[in-house]
């Protein structure tokens, strides 16, 4: 069996909740795309992440049916169970550095892939949703205080993998800090919390508290 780590990232302020995240450390015991992305449908996760280089934090990103070139809660666990100053991504190179009970990244809305941000009028609205058809990938999202940036969101990846509901997404959150021009405190899913900041030139931070599980 491979050896992996699983941590929860973006956990809530009493350490609960938060989404898993499977981490193979020693990315050559199964280098190939195929290998890696048949393991990642049988971790079932979200994501997983394999290492391909922990000193310079190279790593490769999976959801269960597709290879990511890059993606939040992945980076921002990876990086918190490596304790490196940046990670090697196919988009680009992630900034990232530890402030207390938080890791956080920085990265670039541009390496997003494709999403949906649909506002609602309440955050009861939010809550209500019904898990949507398949095929887009929406970021569903209200106003909980406006002028202290503090967000009601649920994401919904829209694949055809297990993965009805998205407990957190920093890739969707950076996005929509994008869009806004400003800081947010997001609340997604049943209680993650994660926190976002623009950055000169384009750049986005993201950040939360990250357990690892075992």
């Amino acid at each position: 069996m491979t050896a992996y780590d699983v941590l929860r990232v973006f956990c809530g302020p009493r350490g609960g909740y938060g989404n898993e995240l499977g981490v193979v450390r020693d990315g050559s015991v199964l280098p190939g795309p195929d290998e890696r992305q048949e393991f990642a449908a049988e971790l079932g996760f979200s994501e997983t992440v394999f290492v391909d280089d922990p000193e310079r934090g190279v790593i490769d990103i999976y959801t269960p049916t597709t290879r990511l070139p890059f993606a939040g809660h992945p980076c921002v666990g990876t990086a918190w169970l490596l304790d490196v100053p940046e990670l090697v991504t196919p988009a680009g190179v992630v900034g990232a550095r530890q402030d207390g009970e938080f890791c956080w990244i920085e990265a670039r809305a541009e390496w997003v892939p494709a999403r949906t941000l649909r506002q609602y009028a309440t955050a009861a609205e939010v809550d209500e949703l019904p898990v949507p058809p398949k095929g887009e990938w929406i970021y569903a999202w209200a106003w909980l205080d406006e002028p202290a940036g503090r967000i009601r969101a649920r994401a919904f990846p829209g694949r055809d993998d297990g993965i009805d509901e998205d407990e957190a997404t920093g890739a969707a959150a950076l996005l929509l800090t994008d869009r806004l021009g400003r800081a947010l405190n997001i609340t997604q899913g049943t209680g993650s919390q994660i926190l976002t900041a623009p950055q000169p030139e384009g750049w986005t931070e993201v950040g939360g508290r990250v357990h690892l599980e075992r």
